[in-house]
């Protein structure tokens, strides 16, 4: 049900960006958003796993210096089958974690400093399993090309809403002026709301399959647990762009956020269904 809905979400994401293009310039501003959404596609699938590495000042592991998490990350990569992915250690002491990678082959797992300092071998066995996951799913690339999007189209609103000032001419077929007005303000908030709702259904979709790889859901379940507290207390250094990758919002704060308005679903929700899935 979830890859469904994200199916969904990502046509309609799509279909936004093309309207948005219409608005700015008529069909043919509809065949220029086309062709602006396939290039930033393609270089979002090329380099957003090396911009997140570099943004979160990430360093590769060996197998020498944590070896429990290298065997731990190989046994669960089989059990998925997926090749194994890279891990990186980010120094950041807030205990958090997250993937990137545009595909299986060129899949990375990185967890904090903080992560490793406060959860037991279970818990990390039910954080890396729940990364595998996005790795396996793909659920990388999706993030990172919706987030793309959505970006894109609150750029184009604030050029539509600037041309707006000065007139516009003319292609015959851009829709009437309250459409356009409606679509300006309207399209940059609707854009965000698909993002989020991606990101909350992939979450879940994750959690998921860390239960099925491990065969457990407790570790998973007591390690989200006590990552939302660690988070709400040590702030990390996770750029705001990037905070959708992360298992738990590294920007909460320990705030209650609107379902509606947040990348990630509630914590309590995700730990009901991986209680759920225990009792199962």
């Amino acid at each position: 049900m979830n890859n469904f809905k994200v199916g969904i979400l990502l046509a309609a994401i799509t279909g936004l960006f093309l309207t948005m293009g219409h608005l700015l310039g008529g069909s043919g501003g509809m065949i220029i958003a086309l062709v602006l959404a396939v290039a930033m596609n393609m270089g979002t699938y090329w380099f957003s796993d090396k911009l997140v590495i570099k943004m979160t000042r990430a360093q590769p592991l060996t197998r020498e210096q944590i070896p429990e998490l290298f065997d731990m990350t190989e046994r669960l990569a089989q059990r998925a089958n997926i090749p194994m992915p890279k891990l990186y250690l980010v120094p950041d002491p807030s205990p958090n974690a997250f993937a990137t990678g545009r595909n299986p082959a060129n899949g990375v797992v990185a967890v904090n400093q903080g992560l490793l300092d406060v959860l037991d071998i279970k818990e990390v066995e039910g954080v890396v399993a729940h990364e595998i996951g996005h790795i396996k799913h793909r659920d990388t690339l999706t993030s990172a090309i919706v987030a793309t999007l959505a970006g894109a189209i609150s750029s184009i609103a604030n050029i539509a809403m600037f041309a707006s000032f000065f007139g516009g001419g003319g292609d015959e077929d851009r829709p009437n002026p309250l459409v356009q007005i409606l679509l300006i303000l309207v399209a940059p908030m609707a854009a965000m709301m698909v993002q989020f709702a991606v990101s909350r259904a992939r979450e879940y979709e994750a959690d998921k399959t860390a239960a099925e790889l491990v065969g457990d859901s407790r570790g998973l379940a007591s390690a989200l647990a006590r990552l939302s507290r660690g988070v709400a207390a040590v702030p990390g250094h996770m750029p705001a762009s990037a905070a959708h990758m992360c298992i738990v919002n590294p920007l909460a704060g320990g705030m209650p956020l609107s379902n509606l308005f947040s990348t990630h679903p509630p914590m309590e929700e995700r730990i009901r269904r991986l209680n759920e899935w225990q009792a199962r």
